[in-house]
């Protein structure tokens, strides 16, 4: 339960940074499953190039990467 709330929390804060640094407008439900997208699409995009992250902020900033490069596809579809 407890990895749960720290996904979400960590989901919520990356969607919300994300959606600032990209002048996007989405709601807190929206915010949650775009840093939780964004943490998978993070991951595995600076896992290609060797780049790994460990802890909560680590978490964070791959979160916060993944989600803009997703809201950056999404404006350009």
């Amino acid at each position: 339960m407890g990895k749960f709330l720290v996904t979400l929390l960590t989901g919520a804060i990356a969607g919300w940074v994300a959606g600032k640094l990209m002048n996007s407008k989405h709601g807190l439900i929206v915010n949650i499953l775009l840093g939780i997208v964004g943490g998978i699409v993070g991951s595995f995009v600076l896992g290609l190039i060797g780049i790994g992250a460990s802890g909560f902020i680590g978490g964070c900033v791959v979160s916060i990467i993944g989600t803009c490069l997703l809201i950056w596809i999404a404006k350009k579809i």
